[in-house]
């Protein structure tokens, strides 16, 4: 259910603003939607793991929050990282 270091080492590589970014939104929204990607994964298989499922909930919520703070910022930046991670908003 969690990904891998090689993984998150891509992502931080394709989504970091500048050398050594493992902090900024974009690259903590990637890391987020790579892991609810694979939890909504794991739910086709295992319907009634509610135990993971708020732990989704809870991912779901932060990565709300981490685009909101993103298009307060700037509404630009914001736009190119949902259609790059191709979100629906």
């Amino acid at each position: 259910m969690s990904i891998t270091a090689e993984r998150k080492t891509e992502l931080i590589g394709e989504y970091a603003t500048k050398a050594n970014d493992t902090g900024s939104p974009e690259v903590q929204v990637a890391i987020l939607s790579e892991r609810i990607a694979n939890l909504t994964e794991h739910f086709k298989g295992h319907a009634k793991d509610n135990h993971s499922r708020r732990g989704l909930l809870r991912l779901v919520s932060t990565r709300r929050r981490l685009l909101d703070y993103v298009k307060k910022i700037d509404d630009a930046r914001y736009k190119t990282l949902i259609e790059r991670l191709g979100l629906r908003r």
